[in-house]
């Protein structure tokens, strides 16, 4: 890549930091817009929340699957913005990025399975009340154990990412130093949900570079001096 390929990088960041804060209430709404209605251990509430919030409920839904829309242009403007530092650790933050969005789309057929079960006549028909409600209770228990299985690559990009700010000069060390602790805690918090669940989540103390970036990509931008410097350079691998 060279200063031709991205004449203005400012603007490439500032469209980064832009869809990077979108995201924000996007994947707030999408993962946790509901979750005032699921009570767990508690069926019957949970699903009479659900019935009487149903358009709250797939509001959700459809926010979880527009966020992952919008990470993958995401990913894609960072990789424009940030490739010229180290084309590898590009390349590996925008895998491990988008392999997180199908898991992480496939993963709300669970929360639509519970739709489904709640409001199809055959269903209806077929199971017991006690029945129909621990179901609902199981799908909506494996829609949480996907977004932590997410939740792994969440964590996994952000360690390239992190690298790739703290080595540019034309953005501050310290973002790229909060960006790996952030993965870290997706890491931990993962692990957490699957081997300690009782615990409380640890993501949500680590999150301060995912809130930092994009506030300094919209309104600062990049340092474009040393950013033309760097593409200007040989492609480091």
């Amino acid at each position: 890549m060279n200063a031709k390929d991205n004449p203005n990088p400012n603007r490439t960041a500032r469209i980064a930091g832009l869809l990077y804060l979108t995201m924000v209430p996007l994947g707030f709404f999408g993962m946790f817009g509901h979750s005032n209605l699921i009570v767990p251990g508690d069926a019957a509430t949970t699903v009479s929340n659900i019935k009487a919030s149903e358009l709250l409920f797939r509001f959700s839904i459809m926010s979880a699957l527009v966020v992952q829309i919008v990470n993958i242009l995401l990913v894609l403007v960072l990789y424009k913005l940030l490739r010229p530092v180290n084309r590898t650790h590009a390349l590996l933050m925008v895998v491990f990025f988008l392999v997180s969005v199908p898991i992480t789309m496939l993963n709300e057929v669970n929360q639509f399975a519970a739709l489904k079960l709640l409001s199809d006549a055959n269903y209806l028909a077929v199971f017991e009340t006690d029945q129909l409600y621990a179901q609902v209770l199981l799908f909506l228990d494996l829609h949480e154990h996907g977004i932590h299985i997410s939740g792994m690559f969440w964590g996994l990009w952000l360690f390239p990412m992190g690298y790739l700010v703290f080595k540019s000069d034309f953005l501050p060390k310290i973002l790229g130093v909060l960006l790996i602790i952030g993965g870290v805690g997706y890491l931990a918090d993962s692990i957490r949900f699957f081997f300690f669940p009782s615990f409380g989540s640890i993501a949500i103390y680590t999150f301060w570079g995912e809130l930092l970036l994009p506030l300094w990509l919209l309104i600062k931008g990049v340092n474009v001096e040393k950013w033309n410097k760097r593409a200007l350079e040989p492609a480091r691998t």
